[in-house]
């Protein structure tokens, strides 16, 4: 397995062996210890299934309490994959990376707990799979606007679909500072 770092401490994409004939191929989509050597959690205690249209942008997510860190991957079609750092205190916050995923690229994105995460479906559709290090908690959840001018993400899309919630979620700056993950000691690289 290859492991890429991006300038966001913490997120990072992966590219697993992929072992391929005329048949078609394999591959390990988890291997704890692997992992866990790489650098992220070995315990993860909810898997999720996404299937979306062309254009269609969900995000910016975030969980806290609660914090979630997310192993995604696509299983069908493409998406272009967002982090921003929303801890508060962190020297990189506000920052995002990005990644194209797909079921011919066949990469992960990690995506720590205290990062807000979106997607937009860049293929006809995509079947989108996540590992989640924590449980979803409907009262804990929050979005940050997608298009967000001080965060400045570079969505390949002008007019994405998006949900009412997603639509109406606030710029990072009104999200009131007690709602936001804090970047504490034990976060620190």
């Amino acid at each position: 397995m290859n492991v890429l770092e991006t300038k966001l401490p913490g997120v990072f994409v992966f590219e697993p062996k992929v072992f391929g004939d005329e048949r078609g191929f394999f591959m390990e989509t988890w291997h704890a210890e692997r992992y866990k050597e790489a650098g992220l959690p070995s315990r993860f205690v909810q898997d999720n299934l996404s299937f979306s249209q062309r254009g269609v942008l969900r995000g910016l997510h975030f969980q806290n309490p609660d914090q979630q860190g997310k192993l995604v991957y696509v299983l069908q079609g493409e998406v272009y994959d967002v982090a921003v750092d929303i801890r508060v205190g962190s020297p990189s916050f506000g920052e995002w990376t990005a990644v194209t995923l797909s079921s011919k690229n066949k990469r992960q994105f990690y995506v720590p707990e205290g990062f807000a995460h979106g997607f937009l479906v860049t293929s006809d559709s995509a079947l989108f799979a996540y590992k989640c290090t924590a449980k979803y908690n409907a009262r804990a959840e929050a979005a940050v606007l997608w298009n967000d001018p001080e965060i400045g993400i570079q969505w390949p899309v002008d007019a994405p679909t998006l949900s009412e919630k997603d639509h109406a979620a606030p710029t990072l700056a009104e999200v009131p500072v007690e709602r936001l993950p804090s970047y504490s000691d034990d976060q620190k690289a």
